[in-house]
């Protein structure tokens, strides 16, 4: 169990850490450009485990609705997801971007409802409301008065970035293939999406060293160590429940990233946007357990 807990401290410190890393990538690279880097690392990555593992052969031995599933996930993720989700970064601040894509759980619970064809609670429209009245107050830069956002384009794509991952996450689930041959399809056919939009639109400044590294780091610890870690400390452990938990400390600690490091003064109503989005996300797992 001690195991599990490390493993999952680590995947929480390295994810808290990613707001941090867009933001200095997109310093040197356009938000295309740090895409590309970043699946292609990933998936060099993905290909390295299999390879260790002795397991390459499972990535030719699927059926072609199989790849048909992992041509379509590949699209939602990471495909258009990190292609809004790093286009809203480019756009906000991290403190603001990181905690509206955070909506995601809220998100998956109302997705499904048509999907899933699950039922909706009192509970699930409280949660919805907690969750909303963060996303104002986060989206309010410190000015929770003032109606109108600088950013409300910016903000329009976080909060949709996590409408994509929930679909991702939806679709995922029902795909019972091994998630790292799986990861590394949908990998593979991102990339073959980006291709054409990289050539096409990106400024290709990524081999200035600046530019690499950073497109590695997140390529690293944003996909590729860390998932493998997070499945390590949930298969290691005697309460998925309780390691899940501490996935919601990750919006808190990246707000220590992107203050010492990125210099960006944190505002009350960041602070109590999250604590509202986070007390959501909690109403729903609580109900979710009384319902196992």
């Amino acid at each position: 169990m001690r195991k599990s807990y490390l493993f999952a401290g680590l995947t929480v410190l390295f994810w808290a850490t990613i707001p941090t890393a867009f933001k200095i990538a997109l310093r040197h690279l356009d938000f295309i450009e740090l895409l590309f880097v970043a699946i292609l690392t990933t998936l060099i990555f993905l290909l390295a485990v299999l390879v260790i593992e002795g397991r390459v052969k499972e990535i030719f031995s699927f059926s072609r609705k199989q790849y048909t599933s992992s041509v379509i996930l590949g699209f939602l993720n990471p495909f258009a997801y990190y292609l809004i989700l790093l286009k809203a970064y480019s756009l906000l601040p991290a403190q603001i971007a990181q905690p509206l894509n955070f909506t995601w759980p809220i998100v998956l619970v109302f997705l499904s409802i048509p999907i899933l064809k699950q039922k909706i609670t009192s509970k699930n429209i409280i949660a919805l409301l907690l969750s909303f009245i963060g996303v104002y107050f986060i989206s309010s830069e410190g000015d929770p008065f003032n109606l109108k956002f600088a950013e409300p384009l910016g903000i329009f794509l976080a909060v949709g970035s996590s409408v994509i991952w929930a679909l991702f996450w939806i679709f995922n689930v029902k795909d019972q293939r091994d998630e790292v041959s799986k990861l590394f399809l949908n990998f593979f056919f991102a990339l073959v999406f980006l291709l054409p939009v990289y050539i096409i639109f990106s400024e290709k400044a990524l081999f200035k060293p600046e530019g690499l590294f950073s497109g590695l780091y997140v390529g690293l610890f944003e996909m590729g160590i860390t998932f493998v870690l997070w499945l390590k400390a949930l298969r290691m452990a005697t309460s998925t429940a309780k390691i899940s938990n501490l996935i919601y400390l990750t919006p808190f600690f990246s707000l220590i990233f992107v203050h010492f490091i990125l210099g960006e003064l944190i505002h009350y109503t960041t602070i109590v946007g999250i604590i509202l989005v986070v007390s959501g996300i909690i109403l729903q797992e609580i109900k979710k357990k009384k319902m196992v």
